[in-house]
């Protein structure tokens, strides 16, 4: 849902705006955009996939920090509050002390698709997180059962499917072991 105000706002004012609610925004050329709360499932899901790749990130000592619906990514005409994301420590201490956005791209992406939002998640994000050059984009899909890895390769995504039963494989994660399944039944 897009908020319209009288006038489209600045990048800037945009960093401190505060309407006295808890809702979430994004900022779309000046003007907000509304970031639904999630359904349980999808939470859910988030959860679990913070817990087990902030816990491999540990044990295999990355040099990465994985971080959930807080910070956004700068996509050249808006931001994108993705569901989670996973930057190198670098980037963590570059947002440390202000404003949490991105304005280089993430190691790896990852969204939950929520039913009512298919298009955007498939659609939107993809072209502008491809566009932005995000190495490594997830999107996990309860309802369908499965979840695309999508991979940068000469500039365009290259999509490999998972389906229930099925590892993940990831260029980021290569060494853990982490199914379809383990994802969408999930319990922490």
């Amino acid at each position: 849902m897009t908020i319209t105000t009288t006038r489209k706002l600045t990048f800037d004012e945009y960093l401190t705006y505060d309407d006295g609610t808890d809702k979430r925004y994004e900022f779309n050329d000046g003007e907000l955009v509304e970031v639904p709360p999630p359904i349980g499932l999808h939470e859910r899901i988030v959860a679990f996939l913070f817990f087990f790749l902030s816990l491999t990130v540990k044990q295999k000592s990355y040099p990465y920090c994985v971080r959930s619906n807080g910070v956004e990514i700068w996509t050249g005409k808006r931001t994108r509050r993705p569901d989670l994301c996973v930057l190198h420590k670098q980037q963590e201490l570059d947002i440390l002390r202000k404003v949490a956005i991105l304005f280089t791209p993430p190691l790896l992406v990852i969204e939950v698709v929520s039913p009512d939002y298919r298009n955007v998640d498939r659609q939107e994000k993809l072209n502008e997180y491809q566009g932005i050059g995000i190495a490594e984009y997830w999107i996990v899909d309860a309802e369908m059962g499965l979840v695309s890895v999508l991979l940068m390769t000469n500039g365009i995504y290259q999509e490999t499917v998972f389906y229930l039963g099925e590892q993940i494989i990831s260029p980021t994660f290569a060494d853990f072991q982490l199914t379809v399944d383990d994802i969408l039944n999930a319990d922490i």
